[in-house]
């Protein structure tokens, strides 16, 4: 968005500054709450419309909002909170976008420069609380800093691996004038990260590429923060080698999941025939995702004898779990145009012949069907709910966000994504209470399409207030909860893992969530039976406004497949219609 003209000069209150810096970085929506803190910025926010404010209902919400606006643009999301609890109330949600690489600005007030450290009513060291926790954060106590410390902020959040940022802002420092300093002035170059990657390192890669017999594209996140392009190539990549390909939760619709190529997601919760092929490649290459706990499981097992690529644009994350043999630093676009660039004038070769034999084992695992479960005409089962769901759904302009639990894992695995910042989750931090106000941000950026929430009532309890604010800013999202009346993942771990003593894993008072619903004034849906699902499904989908959806599932549903803690990839608990039990390479009951 084109700066005011003359704002070059322009002499102006911080809290001005505020607005225009966020003008300029072509901000058109910000999520927050106001407070004493930050009622100079309220002002100035009130007396233009160029941009829409939010009102959330807690600050948390703010930030999860942020998140979910910002990972289905590609845009940088912006929460504005108060001092003291209005930014300790944030962390959550910083911390959030931190582990999974999540754009966005926190502007949060601080009492006035002079009361700092004195425990003045709302301070709170904002700075110190939040620098595990962010990318980077700034005190500014100089106005003429502020709007190039703005500038710098939207910088770095966007820039290499993306993150989240903070802006501590004085109250003091809102009131003062100073001149404005205009977006294309800021100093932004002492960040820089390095985008281009090194051609001899791609070219370890093709070389390994053209004679693996077992290759595995194994992809995450930082192919859909590199922009669509990347999963362009991706795609292009994959048809070309034909290479068979995986993804971890953060990097769903990447690859589409009708490609012929598609493993479906790996991990604890991962597919049978992705796990295994990941324990059994003999050429492993890693794009853009960060060998996390849940995808690796025991280390000292993981992929053993394979050759290891790892492509990532953050330095640090190489070598930083997994020892791999070609570590490349570079942006993914850029990285996966000169690994097709070189393996076309290299004469495009794999090994036909290991490949061949490769898909054929990897058939053979996904002929056992590892999300099979027993049906029921009595019970509505949380994966049939799905089927249906993705069904009813399918090819519709969709876009889906989920709290955390066996809900969130059975929407990884019974929902197809086509397409890149269609699909929002907490991934690294496991944040319950993410799903709704994501969903409200989604909704927010995306005011057409239809936004759904898929929910376990536990974690969707943990937020239920933003309904508030889906409710007055008109946002329609459907709110799809699983109700089992249970913490169900933790009541999933202690059945097989803790002798089924389930310490704390049910609620004795649920509210009625149809009732619920018509409280905030919007539409409850309640459905019990399987043969209703479908008509149901489509009552809340064709309401034009927001909708709390009761679905009320089997109780001790578990989640599988399920790579047990401590466990290698090759060592699954397989649930289907037939049997439970831990799975080995051959598809034989080990236990």
């Amino acid at each position: 968005m084109a700066k005011d003209a003359g704002t070059e000069a322009m002499q102006m209150t911080g809290a001005r500054m505020v607005v225009q810096a966020l003008k300029d970085q072509g901000v058109d929506t910000v999520f927050g709450y106001p407070g004493g803190a930050v009622l100079p910025i309220y002002d100035e926010i009130f007396q233009q419309n160029d941009i829409r404010h939010v009102l959330v209902r807690h600050e948390q919400g703010a930030v999860h909002m942020a998140e979910g606006y910002a990972r289905s643009t590609g845009k940088v999301g912006v929460a504005l909170v108060t001092s003291g609890p209005g930014a300790t109330n944030a962390v959550t949600g910083l911390t959030d976008a931190l582990l999974d690489s999540i754009p966005i600005v926190v502007l949060s007030g601080q009492v006035p420069t002079f009361m700092i450290g004195t425990d003045g009513f709302q301070e709170a060291d904002t700075v110190g609380i939040t620098r595990p926790c962010t990318k980077h954060n700034w005190l500014v106590k100089d106005t003429a800093q502020l709007a190039g410390t703005i500038h710098k902020a939207f910088h770095v959040a966007r820039s290499g691996r993306p993150g989240p940022v903070l802006i501590d802002i004085p109250k003091d420092v809102q009131f003062a004038t100073a001149a404005y300093t205009p977006m294309e002035s800021a100093a932004t170059g002492h960040y820089a990260p390095k985008r281009t990657p090194d051609a001899e390192a791609v070219a370890r890669m093709v070389e390994m590429m053209e004679t693996a017999e077992r290759p595995v594209f194994y992809t995450g996140g930082g192919v859909i923060n590199s922009g669509r392009e990347a999963s362009r190539l991706l795609r292009e990549f994959v048809e070309a080698t034909g290479f068979p390909i995986t993804s971890t939760l953060m990097g769903l619709g990447a690859y589409p999941a009708s490609g012929k190529n598609w493993l479906g997601m790996l991990g604890m919760h991962g597919l049978y025939e992705a796990n295994l092929a990941m324990h059994g490649c003999d050429l492993m290459i890693n794009i853009g995702a960060r060998f996390d706990d849940r995808i690796t499981g025991r280390i000292s097992d993981f992929s053993p004898g394979s050759r290891k690529v790892h492509v990532d644009i953050d330095p640090s994350s190489i070598n930083k779990v997994i020892r791999v043999d070609v570590g490349i630093v570079g942006d993914v676009t850029e990285t996966l145009t000169e690994a097709l660039r070189q393996w076309k004038a290299r004469g495009s070769k794999v090994n036909r012949e290991g490949l061949a034999k490769w898909w054929a084992q990897i058939n053979e695992w996904r002929a056992v069907k590892c999300l099979s479960y027993k049906p029921s005409t009595t019970t509505i089962k949380p994966q049939y709910a799905l089927e249906r769901l993705e069904a009813l759904t399918k090819g519709m302009d969709r876009y889906i966000t989920t709290e955390v639990g066996q809900h969130q894992m059975w929407a990884a695995q019974f929902l197809g994504f086509e397409e890149p910042h269609r699909w929002m989750t907490s991934g690294g931090l496991g944040t319950m209470g993410y799903g709704l106000p994501a969903s409200i941000g989604v909704q927010i950026a995306h005011p057409e399409s239809l936004v759904i929430n898929v929910a376990g009532e536990a974690s969707w309890l943990m937020n239920m207030q933003e309904m508030g604010t889906a409710m007055q800013f008109r946002a329609p999202v459907k709110q799809f909860i699983l109700n089992n009346e249970r913490l169900g993942m933790v009541r999933q771990w202690q059945e097989l893992l803790h002798g089924e003593r389930y310490s704390s894993s049910w609620s004795e008072s649920l509210p009625d969530f149809v009732k619920l619903a018509e409280a905030f004034g919007c539409k409850g849906i309640l459905c019990t039976d399987p043969k209703d699902l479908d008509e149901a499904i489509m009552e809340m989908i064709r309401y034009d406004g927001p909708v709390i959806f009761d679905c009320r599932v089997e109780k001790h549903e578990n989640c599988f497949p399920m790579i047990p803690s401590g466990k290698p990839h090759n060592e699954m608990l397989l649930g289907d219609a037939e049997t439970q039990g831990v799975i080995g390479s051959k598809g034989a009951v080990l236990v």
